[in-house]
């Protein structure tokens, strides 16, 4: 059976994610910062809750030691957890206020897979070990330079930045970790509290990258950015 960890995944798109791949028969940890909600949403869904912030070292180093505990290993880790931010306008951004953006958005993807990439290199699963980090089209300077795309309207340095880091971690991964998958998915505009459900699609649809590159066979390869009509440019 797999074992799928996602972090964020209390609500919106970690959450979708999580009942799909239940469906298809995963076993899934839900990782989320807040225990409450985190542990509401595990039991609605049937899945296991671990606490876990991905700002804090000591959080996620907590939920490896407890993954291995329980589970023993790990196959698949979905880098879900983030956030927007401030939407102040760019003349007002602080060094604070990036710090926030990136402290959840890129630098918890480096900490988290970190603690979990000894559980990942114990897996024995046929599709072997591998991580899904959750980008964004925001985050591709192909596509915010595109007036046909929806991309190139938003005016945000932090997020989009953000993202363009995970973009770029994910293929620095994939090169660097040739035992593991790394692979990023674009959930693409999602109706989600990250934009006061504004997004034009439905979470099933925002999640159909995510979930096909934690179920997708190791043929289909490594250092990809996605999203659900194919492959896009960074």
């Amino acid at each position: 059976m797999t074992t799928t960890l996602i972090t964020g995944a209390n609500k919106g798109l970690g959450y979708e994610t999580a009942r799909r791949l239940l469906d298809l028969g995963h076993t899934v940890v839900i990782g989320a910062r807040d225990a409450g909600r985190g542990r509401a949403a595990a039991e609605k869904l049937g899945a296991r809750f671990v606490q876990l912030d991905v700002t804090d070292d000591a959080s996620v180093a907590a939920a490896a030691a407890d993954v291995l505990a329980h589970e023993g290993s790990l196959d698949v880790l979905i880098n879900n957890a983030g956030i927007v931010g401030t939407h102040a306008p760019a003349e007002e951004l602080t060094g604070a206020d990036a710090t926030e953006v990136f402290a959840t958005n890129t630098v918890g993807v480096v900490r988290v897979i970190h603690a979990f990439l000894p559980l990942l290199r114990r897996s024995q699963d046929p599709g072997g070990p591998r991580i899904v980090n959750v980008t964004s089209g925001l985050g591709s300077q192909a596509l915010t330079h595109d007036p046909q795309r929806v991309e190139s309207t938003v005016h945000a340095p932090l997020y989009p930045a953000s993202k363009a880091a995970v973009t770029m971690l994910t293929t620095q991964y994939a090169k660097s970790l040739p035992d593991v998958r790394v692979n990023a998915a674009d959930p693409g505009y999602t109706a989600t509290d990250l934009n006061a459900h504004s997004g034009t699609q439905t979470v099933e649809e925002g999640t159909d990258a995510i979930v096909l590159l934690a179920t997708e066979p190791p043929s289909a390869g490594t250092g990809r950015i996605i999203d659900r009509h194919g492959p896009l440019p960074a």
